[in-house]
């Protein structure tokens, strides 16, 4: 939903699925990554991307056909731990200094409960939104946090 151009020959857009289908009221809606990755395990080597943007689904009481799941996705029982990987292997796959912008929605999951579960600080973020629910934080790779290895 973010994307000046998902195309773009600098970005790599991946999701956990590939999606064409209607919502309820007509709209036209197409999930189309370059590669169909689990955030929480993906394929890449540590070291990777300079900048990764973590969008993961934000709400876990959808039903699992509504246009609201079908658009975002939608939290499991193990939320915590699914989002914990995932904050996880952003950071892996960066390199040292590099850029994790982390979007998050405060709907049902408060900020400081999802920073409690992934146990590391922003630099800084913004709120937006019509309701200011929506926060983009920016985390940085440095070596010296625990967990962060160095590129052999």
């Amino acid at each position: 939903m973010f994307w000046f151009n998902r195309k773009h020959p600098n970005a790599l857009y991946v999701d956990n699925r590939k999606l064409d289908t209607h919502l309820c009221d007509g709209r036209s809606l197409k999930v189309e990554p370059d590669e169909i990755v689990d955030f929480r395990e993906m394929p890449y080597p540590d070291h990777s991307f300079k900048l990764v943007v973590f969008d993961p689904p934000h709400l876990k009481t959808l039903g699992k056909t509504s246009w609201l799941a079908k658009k975002y996705g939608v939290l499991g029982e193990n939320w915590k731990e699914d989002i914990k990987k995932g904050f996880d292997e952003c950071m892996r796959v960066l390199e040292i200094h590099g850029v994790l912008i982390f979007k998050w929605n405060e709907s049902e999951i408060k900020v400081q409960e999802l920073l409690d579960v992934i146990k590391d600080e922003p630099l800084f973020g913004h709120t937006t939104g019509r309701q200011a629910k929506t926060i983009w934080m920016c985390f940085m790779k440095i070596p010296h946090e625990p967990n962060i290895t160095q590129p052999k």
